[in-house]
């Protein structure tokens, strides 16, 4: 792990992780899967609608440092998320990755699970990121994910 549990550095970590925010409800998220061991939800500067982010709930900064008894959680949920997000949105497909410390802009594992179309300009790593036109429109992309989990 990036520090043992019980450490100043982890708790330093852990304090200023805008994730570890919103895993302890202190900083606002749209939640679309929530496990003991792992929260989704949606991403505020998607590359389309509907863009989650899948994190541990334990503060880990890489899939390296990832508990070997969350690994299969972990990628279990992603395939769910994956499944939800084409289902609920309409979409033909989905991009799954996963950044470890390089262009990875919160240090906090997350997994990106991306509704894709055919022709939606997503080229290579280039990626192009948008907000949502309001509240109300991502709470309505988040209410379909959650209904296409279920």
């Amino acid at each position: 792990m990036c520090a043992a549990t019980g450490s100043r550095e982890y708790a330093r970590r852990v304090s200023t992780c805008v994730f570890c925010g919103i895993l302890a409800g202190r900083v606002p998220g749209l939640v679309v899967l929530d496990e003991p061991d792992l929260l989704a939800f949606l991403d505020t500067r998607p590359l389309f609608a509907g863009h989650v982010l899948l994190v541990p709930r334990v503060h880990v900064a890489t899939l390296a440092e990832l508990p070997e008894a969350l690994v299969a959680p972990l990628f279990g949920a992603a395939r769910r998320l994956s499944s939800a997000v084409e289902r609920g949105l309409g979409a033909e497909g989905s991009f799954v990755a996963m950044n470890n410390r390089v262009s990875q802009s919160v240090p906090h594992l997350h997994v990106h699970v991306v509704p894709r179309t055919k022709g939606d300009g997503l080229r290579g790593f280039f990626w192009p990121r948008t907000r949502y036109a309001s509240d109300d429109a991502a709470r309505e992309v988040q209410a379909k994910i959650v209904a296409a989990l279920t």
